[in-house]
């Protein structure tokens, strides 16, 4: 864009004596005056509603009106717009992720309070038929699941069987009819076995086995102001 220069000062003309050609206005000096004007009008925006080519800048410190926020048109942004429309897609309580900055979002986006959040776990989407994921910030689980002691109880129930004793000498009865196998003590000998219980011993003790889904590690802030 370029500034009008007048080429012909036609002031000084008129303390020119009479008779002076130079006191004379000439039709070539108020072309060239015209074509100046003409340029410089050319290469000028309008006021109302411009159109810029080429790649415009505005001085520092320019002062705009700033849009509104839904405006999708090619209007001029000034930096509150920017900062705003920001904002607006980080409102109070957002969550900001970055895979490799720590730094805090308030001086990376410029604006808002923010603070570390959910350091060791993974977010789950809001459930409100699951008591566990009914309410927002809830918290559970654990990294390690804790294995309890228990008891294994088996049960063997025999079938039934008997022995009869065949004769009892020297204080011993000898093998019976029945199944086979002998008989030692003269103790009373039942005529049938059956509901044989047999109870282990305590198999297991308490210990911490890794519990973890798959994960990726990521820096996360939640904006509180």
């Amino acid at each position: 864009m370029s500034n009008y220069t007048q080429t012909t000062n036609f002031a000084t003309k008129d303390a020119l004596a009479s008779g002076n050609a130079l006191k004379i206005v000439k039709g070539t000096e108020i072309n060239t005056e015209f074509a100046n004007i003409a340029t410089a009008v050319a290469t000028k925006a309008d006021l109302a509603s411009p159109t810029f080519t080429g790649t415009p800048t505005l001085p520092t410190g320019s002062i705009g009106v700033t849009q509104s926020a839904n405006n999708s048109t090619t209007a001029l942004a000034t930096t509150a717009f920017v900062q705003a429309a920001l904002a607006a897609i980080y409102p109070v309580g957002s969550i900001y992720t970055n895979a490799t900055s720590s730094t805090n979002p308030g001086t990376l986006l410029g604006f808002g309070t923010w603070t570390a959040f959910g350091a060791g776990r993974v977010m789950v989407g809001f459930d409100s038929g699951n008591a566990l994921f009914d309410a927002a910030e809830e918290t559970g689980g654990a990294a390690n699941a804790t294995l309890p002691s228990h008891t294994h109880t088996a049960t063997v129930t025999d079938p039934g069987h008997t022995h009869t004793p065949g004769s009892v000498s020297n204080n011993n009865i000898n093998a019976g009819t029945s199944n086979g196998g002998s008989v030692q003590s003269p103790a009373a000998i039942p005529s049938a076995f059956t509901g044989i219980t047999v109870a282990n011993s305590t198999e297991g003790a308490s210990a911490t086995n890794a519990n973890y889904q798959p994960y990726i590690t990521v820096y996360m802030w939640k904006r509180t102001v």
